[in-house]
C-alpha cells in the first residue's frame, strides 16, 4: 500500500501545480477503497448478527450443550421472552435474538418446536449456521 499512498499523495514539485490527490490516480484510489473498506468490515465483525449477539448468546445460555431435552421440555418455552428452537435435533435458546432476526416475527412460528424445515428455507444466508452455534444449549432426547 505504500506505493499507492506515494503515486495518489505525492505533491507535484515542478511548476505552479500542487496537489494532494493526482487525477490520474483516483481510479486507483476508488477500486483500492471499494476493496479495503469490505474487507475491514467484516474483519471487525460488524452488522447486527455480528459479535454482540454472539457475545450476548455466550453470557446467556446457561445449561450446557451437553445437556439432552425432551419435545415436551422445549414446548414450554414458546414466547418472545423464552424462546428455544430444535433444528436437527439440537435445542437452541434464541431468546436474545428473536428482536434482532432479520425476518421479524417468523422465528417465532417455530418457537418451542421443531424448525429444522424453516431454518433450511432459502430465506437463511450461510452465516445463519455459525450464529446459531453460539445458541446452543443441548440436543434432543429421541
Amino acid at each position: 500500500l505504500g506505493w499507492l499512498w506515494q503515486r495518489a499523495f505525492k505533491s507535484r514539485l515542478g511548476g505552479l501545480s500542487r496537489t494532494l490527490v493526482h487525477m490520474d490516480s483516483l481510479p486507483l484510489l476508488v477500486v483500492a477503497a471499494c476493496i479495503l473498506v469490505p474487507l475491514v468490515l467484516l474483519l471487525l465483525g460488524s452488522g447486527k448478527t455480528g459479535s454482540n449477539v454472539k457475545a450476548r448468546a455466550k453470557t446467556t445460555a446457561s445449561p450446557t450443550p451437553q445437556a439432552t431435552y425432551t419435545k415436551e421440555e422445549v414446548a414450554k418455552h414458546d414466547k418472545r421472552d423464552d424462546c428455544w428452537i430444535i433444528v436437527d435435533g439440537k435445542v437452541y435458546d434464541v431468546t436474545d435474538y428473536v428482536e434482532e432476526h432479520p425476518g421479524g416475527d417468523a422465528i417465532l412460528n417455530n418457537a418451542g418446536a421443531d424448525s429444522s424445515d424453516a431454518f433450511h428455507g432459502p430465506q437463511h444466508p450461510s452465516r445463519v449456521f455459525d450464529i446459531v452455534d453460539d445458541f446452543l444449549i443441548g440436543t434432543l432426547k429421541e
